[in-house]
């Protein structure tokens, strides 16, 4: 996983050498200079010195930080019942029907805590449903943190470490394995050598798994036709494909789902970080026959999913997206964002492309060389920290000044942040 991200020597500070004492030294910290919040309200963040900052990053707050309908939800489900789902309640029963309609494709739901979780719910699934153990996913994807998700995490194209495991290279424009209409049919002669290595060592194919519009590779332009390509290539071979709409989904994309901005049929969806709004709260959906023999051949229960607080807030946050409009304004704002920073290719230094889907953007920056100019990228999104807008790093090359702002971000807020972007490009 990529991030924009120090570890800064112990200074004066005494909450920073506590924190060091606590946490064990080199846990991160976003930024040169570490910063100390103490609330969020929408998309405002505020600093103890009392400073107001634009959160131009934060996916978990999606509907925005402590939004009030999130907040009474939450505190009224906790202070009437929050149990485990071996017992019957509503609220979590309410959230799966109401999910998995959303999604189209899936009719059920396994709740968790984590992405990390139910990415591995996902892999167990597919292996089941295909009798298989194999899995391809992309070169510079993320999808979790434990010892089997965390496998899949920047794996090289060609790297065996892993029996289980290939990956390829991820499918974009800027840098095509070759040049114009044959690039899609490139990739996807990859993926079929991946699938084919892994029937040859045994392993079988289970499943694709990818980020449909590719977050953590820095939301690469996809070449015309690869994800139809892919998805039948993949059902040929007998696999299903996973879509991880941790990051894409729930409106981010200005759609729905990142799925459908693709034109990807999963069979597996995971979703989580932006379905709790802060609270954990992950799902792995799927047809009710790949649910129902994961169900049957693990036992699998998680203490604190599928809770009743899971459900009433689960519910809470796609009653917000729906009655605030959030899915529409992430796609209006986003393609007005995206079109101000485009206006800014050939004139703003190191500039080299702007990508994205609804609010999620990433401006790419190279050196006098066009190589990836990582230390530039990062040394502005700490310089749009100084004039009050939070943003990230990330890309394959962590040379993409990455911008995910909550969906409720306001339109002059999007502005200001045009000429803070401004700013700091030319200082």
């Amino acid at each position: 996983m990529t991030g924009t991200s120090a570890t800064p020597n112990s200074g004066p500070d005494p909450l920073l050498q506590r924190r060091d004492r606590a946490f064990g030294r080199g846990a991160k910290l976003f930024y040169d200079e570490p910063l100390h919040l103490v609330r969020g309200l929408g998309a405002s963040l505020f600093g103890a010195d009392g400073r107001r900052y634009v959160d131009m990053y934060n996916n978990v707050a999606s509907v925005g930080h402590a939004h009030p309908r999130i907040v009474e939800a939450m505190a009224r489900q906790q202070a009437t019942l929050n149990t485990h789902s071996r017992y019957l309640s509503e609220p979590a029963i309410a959230l799966a029907e109401r999910l998995t309609a959303l999604q189209r494709v899936t009719e059920s739901a396994v709740f968790s805590c984590s992405g990390t979780e139910a990415i591995e719910i996902a892999l167990r699934m597919a292996r089941m449903a295909t009798g298989a153990q194999g899995i391809v996913c992309t070169d510079h994807t993320y999808h979790g943190n434990n010892t089997v998700v965390g496998a899949l995490t920047n794996l090289p194209a060609g790297d065996t470490r892993h029996p289980w495991v290939r990956s390829i290279p991820f499918p974009e424009t800027l840098r095509p394995l070759v040049p114009g209409e044959a690039s899609a049919d490139a990739y996807i002669a990859r993926l079929k050598t991946a699938i084919d290595d892994l029937k040859a060592t045994g392993q079988g194919f289970a499943a694709l798994i990818l980020c449909p519009i590719l977050a953590n590779e820095g939301l690469p332009d996809i070449p015309e036709g690869f994800m139809a390509k892919a998805e039948a290539l993949v059902r040929a071979e007998g696999g299903l494909i996973i879509a991880d709409e941790v990051q894409a989904g729930y409106g981010r994309s200005g759609t729905w789902w990142g799925y459908d901005h693709v034109g990807l049929t999963p069979d597996i969806v995971v979703t989580g970080k932006p379905m709790g709004a802060g609270l954990p709260l992950a799902a792995t959906t799927a047809r009710r026959e790949i649910v129902e023999q994961f169900r049957a051949e693990t036992r699998y229960f998680n203490t604190f999913a599928a809770s009743p607080l899971q459900g009433a807030v689960g519910c809470a946050v796609l009653d917000v997206i729906e009655e605030e409009g959030l899915v529409d304004h992430a796609r209006t704002l986003g393609a007005e964002l995206k079109a101000g920073l485009k206006q800014r290719l050939g004139h703003t230094p190191g500039l080299l492309d702007v990508r994205g889907k609804g609010l999620f953007l990433a401006a790419e920056f190279v050196d006098d060389h066009g190589g990836p100019d990582a230390a530039h990228a990062f040394a502005l999104v700490c310089a749009l920290r100084r004039e009050g807008f939070l943003t990230s790093v990330d890309g394959a090359f962590n040379n993409c000044v990455k911008i995910r702002p909550p969906l409720v971000l306001p339109r002059e807020d999007a502005l200001a942040f045009l000429d803070a972007f401004d700013r700091v490009t030319y200082a």
